[in-house]
C-alpha cells in the first residue's frame, strides 16, 4: 500500500488496540501523540522537519516518544535543537526496526 501525507503503515495495528484497550484508551494516547507532535513542531521544527516528526510520532509508540522527548536539549539553538530531535527519533526507529519514511509508489 502507498502512503499519502501520512502513513498507513500501523493502521491495522490501530485497530487492534482500540479493539483490545477501547476507543477511550486508544484516544487518550492519539492526544498526548498531538501534544507532543504540536511541542516538536513549535520547538524543534527548524522548517525541514514537520513530515519526519509526523511520520515519528505516527509510527513509533507512545513510550519511545516519550523517552525520546525526555533527553531532547530545549535551550539549544534551533537547528542544533532540531538535528538532536531526528538523531534521536531516528536511534529509536533503529531500535524498533521502524523506517521512518513514507512508501512511495513505483510508477
Amino acid at each position: 500500500m502507498r502512503d499519502s501525507f501520512i502513513t498507513h503503515r500501523n493502521m491495522l495495528s490501530n485497530f487492534e488496540k482500540v479493539k483490545t484497550h477501547g476507543l477511550t484508551s486508544y484516544q487518550n494516547e492519539l492526544n498526548q501523540k498531538v501534544e507532543i507532535l504540536c511541542d516538536l513542531l513549535e520547538n524543534y521544527n527548524d522548517g525541514r522537519r514537520k513530515s519526519f516528526f509526523c511520520i515519528a510520532v505516527n509510527l513509533l509508540e507512545l513510550k519511545d516518544i516519550k523517552e525520546v522527548v525526555a533527553n531532547l536539549n530545549s535551550s539549544l539553538p534551533i537547528k542544533e535543537k532540531s538535528a538532536l530531535a531526528v538523531h534521536l527519533f531516528q536511534e529509536m526507529a533503529e531500535r524498533r526496526n521502524v523506517e521512518l519514511k513514507l512508501r512511495k509508489s513505483l510508477c
